[in-house]
């Protein structure tokens, strides 16, 4: 098994771990962490995968990094956010849905 496999199975591992874990959890904090590991997983199946017979592939490789720096402006934004959200109801837990 060559270290571009490894990559892109260790990813989809950790896609499939978090993607649990975002529907298991309640807690706003805990999600957007499975969120963040989530597409940590996804870059790693991007890179992974554009491996070729010649080499890396540029093009996956500046999708991620641009990927990279989008989901550290987004877990920004999120953060302050819940730290409105925490202010206003003073609960980080998400409200059960009431509708039957």
């Amino acid at each position: 098994m060559s270290a571009d496999r490894l990559y892109a199975y260790v990813g989809a591992v950790l896609v499939a771990l978090a993607l649990y874990a975002f529907l298991v959890h309640t807690h706003v904090l805990r999600r957007l962490l499975a969120f963040n590991v989530m597409g940590g997983g996804t870059f790693l199946i991007l890179v992974g995968l554009a491996q070729d017979g010649r080499g890396p592939d540029p093009v996956p490789q500046a999708l991620v990094l641009t990927g990279i720096v989008v989901a550290v402006s987004a877990t920004a934004l999120a953060i302050i956010l819940l730290r409105r959200w925490f202010a206003t109801s003073q609960t980080t837990s998400l409200p059960e849905d009431g509708s039957s």
